[in-house]
């Protein structure tokens, strides 16, 4: 009998050029982010793009779906307390209300199924729901992105008007997203 190895996590290194012209941050950012065996690409590029616009001082993207009862993406201001909660996919109700207790703002970013994600959400206590925002983009963009993704990448990532665009080299992908709030109860 062959003895199973671990699998070790996938690094990507990323040079991201960030103009996010809504919020007039400017920025280039150099990322190395580890993919864990068990997580998708797509929803790696998720934790990326959610890094990106909402990037600030004190942002850091965790070790995504290992990252046990952490989110994806913190933000901590200077004395290490956490100020943001950035989910990505599809994190029940509990994940969100802990994260607004902890914090007072929480952001999701899915790239999956969105009628679901707030079917399940639906009637749940989660604490301030209606300031939980929640940006849908659409799924074959995601994919088509993360086919293109290569594990040592320099890209450009540019904001604004409800849409992404993402060129690397000489591809462009153009993500438009829509906003959602968690259903009342």
């Amino acid at each position: 009998m062959v003895p199973l190895l671990a699998q070790t996590a996938t690094l990507y290194t990323l040079t991201v050029d960030l103009s996010d012209m809504d919020r007039g941050v400017y920025e280039t950012l150099d990322l190395r982010v580890a993919r864990h065996p068990s997580e998708t690409t797509a929803y790696m590029v998720m934790r990326v793009l959610a890094y990106c616009l909402e990037y600030e001082e004190g942002i850091a993207l965790t070790e995504g779906v290992s990252s046990g009862d952490e989110p994806a993406v913190v933000v901590r201001d200077l004395t290490g307390r956490l100020t943001t909660w950035i989910e990505v996919g599809m994190p029940d109700a509990a994940r969100l209300h802990r994260g607004m207790k902890l914090t007072g703002r929480v952001a999701v970013y899915t790239h999956r199924d969105i009628h679901q994600l707030l079917a399940q959400l639906e009637g749940t206590k989660i604490h301030r729901a209606d300031e939980v925002r929640i940006r849908a983009f659409d799924r074959h963009a995601v994919e088509a992105l993360a086919d293109a993704l290569e594990r040592r990448v320099s890209m450009a990532v540019m904001a604004g008007d409800g849409e992404v665009h993402v060129s690397i080299g000489p591809r462009s992908f153009a993500l438009p997203w829509s906003e959602h709030r968690v259903p009342s109860r």
